[in-house]
């Protein structure tokens, strides 16, 4: 009797299972639901390379990083930037940074004076004739700094930021003391190279025939008299 009880109980089961019904001949077969998009895994978009940037946005971000420097040499010198007016002498370029401290520069200028074998005072008159004390300033010639060092000319007297004050400065001394001695200690012919290079000096034997160059000398041996 119990294995008749097993047998009517899996017929039971065979009834209630739905059997899949005939296909008709002839029909096309069944196209699966597209799916979700939602649920679809996602996938990253691709990264979007960075924007060329001219060379004018790179230097103002060279010069924002270097008035920040700037600043912090000044703190940690206990000294505060001045606010700029006009500079005193025409022909200054035009720098986007407030003039450094005097307690700041001061000691850059005696120490590079100093290894050089330069009074402070010319030392100090040519940053002071060159940029106005503004250590971004950036001429339209493409000279750089407080002592105005051309690329090249930085380059040569391996000053790695030419926008660096103490750099700077130090590479400026001596670039002056190499032309002192060039033409044998006369002020005005060094700086004449300084501000037209030398091939300009040596080809006009003396200072060029260059108003700027003129005026330029003329300011700074004023200031050391």
């Amino acid at each position: 009797m119990r294995w008749m009880c097993v047998l009517l109980a899996s017929v039971a089961m065979a009834q209630t299972v739905p059997l899949p019904k005939p296909v008709p001949p002839g029909t096309p077969p069944a196209i699966p639901a597209p799916a979700d998009p939602t649920r679809a895994a996602a996938t990253p978009a691709p990264e979007t390379p960075p924007p060329v940037r001219s060379p004018a946005e790179l230097m103002q971000a060279a010069i924002a990083t270097q008035k920040d420097a700037v600043r912090k040499q000044a703190q940690a010198a206990g000294a505060t930037l001045i606010p700029w007016s006009p500079a005193p002498d025409a022909g200054a370029p035009e720098a986007d940074c407030d003039p450094i401290a005097d307690k700041v520069v001061a000691p850059l200028i005696e120490n590079a004076a100093k290894a050089n074998a330069l009074t402070v005072k010319l030392v100090r008159a040519v940053i002071e004739q060159e940029s106005a004390f503004r250590p971004c300033a950036v001429s339209s010639k493409g000279a750089q700094g407080l002592m105005q060092l051309m690329p090249d000319t930085a380059s040569k007297l391996t000053v790695k930021d030419v926008f660096d004050p103490q750099q700077n400065i130090e590479g400026g001394a001596k670039y002056l003391k190499q032309l002192l001695d060039k033409y044998k200690g006369d002020n005005k012919l060094a700086l004449a190279a300084f501000n037209a290079g030398p091939a300009a000096v040596d080809a006009a034997a003396g200072v060029p025939d260059i108003p700027e160059t003129r005026d330029y000398v003329d300011a700074i041996l004023k200031k050391i008299q």
